[in-house]
């Protein structure tokens, strides 16, 4: 029994020894933690996050484009001309405009509390325009834009059918 007490007593020895050790690998872990914590920016976040949405509305852009030419170039004989024309115009004005706003707010510091309610507030109606431009995206797929890449295609099949029956017409006559 007495090697048992004093297994014990050796074993109470070495006990503050690890719970030193344990206490500072503690420490160290939690400082690194602590450091990584420090490390994070955000305004270098909120910058990489207007950058890819900027790169997105760019893209929305490219191809609201690409439609506003298809459908200036069937012109009137569209059978939603006018419509799209709007929709599409309409979308285009809001890209540029939050595009705007993504350079106003990448400017603002946001570790400053100052700027804080403002890029608040200007992320929210940015949050808004981009969901009214989605909804707008919509619509305008909706009532179709066909043959995009080639926009004459039915005018084109609309003349080649009324020759070949005008030479029909001729050869019969």
């Amino acid at each position: 029994m007495s090697d048992d007490v004093e297994e014990t007593s050796e074993d109470n020895v070495e006990h503050p020894k690890i719970s030193e050790i344990a206490a500072r690998d503690q420490n160290a872990t939690s400082d690194i933690v602590c450091d990584d914590m420090k490390g994070l920016d955000a305004n270098r976040y909120a910058t990489k996050k207007t950058v890819a949405q900027g790169m997105l509305d760019i893209a929305l852009l490219t191809s609201n484009a690409s439609q506003l030419k298809y459908v200036l170039q069937v012109g009137p004989k569209h059978e939603f001309y006018t419509l799209l024309v709007v929709l599409i115009s309409i979308s285009i004005v809001l890209q540029l405009l939050v595009g705007l706003l993504f350079v106003v707010i990448g400017g603002l510091d946001l570790n400053d509390h100052e700027d804080q309610p403002s890029a608040v507030v200007l992320n929210d109606v940015i949050v808004i325009f981009i969901f009214v431009i989605s909804v707008i995206n919509i619509i305008i797929s909706a009532f179709g834009i066909e043959y995009s890449n080639n926009p004459l295609i039915l005018e084109r099949l609309s003349y080649i059918n009324n020759e070949y029956l005008r030479k029909r017409n001729y050869t019969a006559g």
